[in-house]
């Protein structure tokens, strides 16, 4: 049993953080175009990470983000393990999936499971240095400025890093290609990091009632 509503939200939060962020890098190899602009579909959970990263900077501080960092950096590394294994065991004759299909789709997950981790491990550095950086000098005050600074200047590095190792050094872009698409891409995490902004303020006054209520 939790031995108090904090230990709960952590776990709820933490929960919610891991499913996305490993998910992210489950469906990622997948390309779809924004503008003309091919960009990894892994991008959707990522709004749902920014949320999480930013409420479990605020109610349990920087050693608690970085402490889920890296437990879902293994995690992630864990994903890594299994598809390789998968991948290398044959598939059944009357297998809907065969060995080609089955590479296709995992094969080049792996590699952006590479980039993800390194992106993800530096981008959540960034991050929670810079959150907490700016809430020693704001206080409480200034919750979108904190949130939203982070994050914005965070996900440059991690929309580059990842499409970096995972489709440009594996000859799967050229370079306009990855410029256009990690700028591309950039600006739409961007664009959703600002539209967040109303629901950071929702859920820490959700949060805050149900921590504070007896």
């Amino acid at each position: 049993m939790f031995q108090t509503k904090k230990d709960t939200l952590y776990v709820i939060l933490a929960g919610i953080f891991i499913t996305n962020a490993v998910v992210a890098e489950l469906i990622g190899a997948k390309l779809i175009n924004v503008f003309g602009v091919p960009m990894s579909v892994g991008i959707l959970p990522w709004p749902v990470v920014f949320i999480t990263t930013d409420l479990i900077n605020e109610y349990f501080g920087e050693k608690g983000v970085r402490k889920l960092s890296y437990i879902t950096a293994c995690l992630i590394a864990y994903c890594f393990i299994l598809l390789f294994v998968a991948i290398k065991i044959p598939a059944s004759e009357i297998s809907g999936v065969t060995d080609a299909n089955f590479f296709s789709v995992f094969g080049q997950s792996m590699w952006i499971i590479v980039g993800s981790i390194t992106a993800f491990l530096v981008s959540q550095i960034i991050d929670v240095t810079i959150f907490h950086f700016v809430k020693n000098r704001t206080g409480a005050k200034m919750l979108w400025l904190r949130s939203t600074g982070s994050t914005v200047i965070s996900q440059f590095f991690d929309s580059f890093i990842v499409l970096g190792i995972a489709f440009y050094l594996t000859g799967k872009m050229d370079t306009p290609t990855y410029i256009a698409s990690g700028l591309t891409g950039y600006c739409v995490k961007l664009v959703i990091a600002v539209a967040l902004t109303p629901v950071i303020y929702l859920a820490h006054s959700l949060i805050d009632k149900f921590i504070h209520d007896k």
